[in-house]
């Protein structure tokens, strides 16, 4: 099922661009046998990952779709997520196991929807019996916690999605 969406500043044809993008971008991963590839282009990322058959696929509350590529009947779906160009995106550092909070029992350092300072803890990231605080880039507020508690992260992977203070 495909989801489109519009910012309201979008020019009427903005739509059909993406879609043919991401139909481009789509079928280059599937003919290098790639699962995963990310496309950066006049402030706009878009990220299109192939959907593994025993995994479930996860499209997160930003602007996304699910598309198929046309002509191969027998290719899984494609998950397509982007990021709206205002959002700044927070990414794990390094590999590690995710936490919200500085204990078991503690409160998060951060929700969906509270307000941080540049350089706020945001989460750590256990890595090699070491905790690393991972700090916000930027003044905002937070619009996407992107891992659950305890949940092992990869380099790069985006954890939060933070909405600059204008």
């Amino acid at each position: 099922m495909a989801r489109r969406s519009r910012p309201a500043s979008s020019a009427p044809g903005a739509d059909d661009r993406l879609v043919d993008l991401t139909r481009r971008v789509a079928a280059i991963a599937t003919e290098l046998g790639l699962s995963e590839i990310e496309v950066e282009s006049a402030g706009m990322r878009l990220r299109v990952q192939r959907a593994s058959p025993t995994v479930p696929a996860v499209v997160h509350a930003v602007p996304a779709a699910a598309v198929s590529v046309p002509g191969t009947a027998s290719v899984e779906p494609v998950v397509v997520d982007t990021v709206p160009p205002n959002v700044i995106t927070v990414e794990a550092p390094m590999v590690g196991t995710f936490y919200r909070a500085s204990g078991p029992t503690a409160e998060p350092f951060v929700r969906e929807g509270d307000v941080v300072k540049e350089g706020q803890i945001l989460c750590i990231i256990e890595a090699m019996k070491l905790m690393n605080e991972i700090e916000a880039k930027a003044a905002g507020r937070i619009v996407k916690v992107l891992v659950e508690n305890g949940q092992p992260v990869e380099y790069g992977q985006r954890l939060f999605l933070i909405e600059p203070v204008r």
